[in-house]
């Protein structure tokens, strides 16, 4: 019995083994670990796509968020610099009135000034002027006191007549 040699029984026992597995499912039990595997993968992938979906749509979002942003920025610097710019031409006009203001408030009080000096001058020369002709007058009615007394009195009587 040549062909019942150490090849034969290895033969045999695996010609028993593989009877084993399949009567007791072992190619189904590991059929179906090995589809749960696959599910499970599968699912993973779909997971991550979807991630990643949503990762790019949130990247857009905020994209487009950080240049609606950009542009508010600007808006508002843009605001400000022409508040700025009509601040300081509101600044320069109320500060150009001021100074006409200003100006006008002195040159008043310069005439009034002068006006002032002017009637005070006038005021002395009068009072000099009163002094002097007094001086003249008591000097020449010293001198000729009783001669222009009678010429009064006669002009007065020739007036009258």
């Amino acid at each position: 019995m040549e062909w019942m040699d150490n090849s034969f029984y290895a033969t045999v026992a695996l010609v028993i083994f593989v009877a084993m597995t399949l009567y007791f499912g072992i190619p189904k039990i590991v059929g179906k670990m090995l589809d749960g595997q696959i599910k499970k993968i599968a699912d993973d992938l779909a997971e991550a796509k979807k991630l990643r979906e949503e990762a790019a749509a949130l990247l857009v979002e905020y994209e487009q968020k950080r240049v609606a942003a950009e542009a508010e920025a600007e808006g508002i610097i843009a605001a400000a610099k022409e508040e700025a710019t009509r601040l300081t031409a509101e600044a320069q006009v109320s500060l150009n009135d001021l100074v006409t203001r200003r100006t006008k408030a002195v040159e008043d009080k310069i005439a009034q000034a002068e006006a002032q000096a002017v009637a005070e001058v006038r005021a002395r020369s009068a009072d000099v002027a009163i002094e002097a002709a007094r001086l003249v007058l008591t000097d020449e009615m010293n001198r000729k006191g009783g001669a222009v007394v009678d010429k009064a009195i006669a002009d007065v009587g020739n007036r009258l007549n």
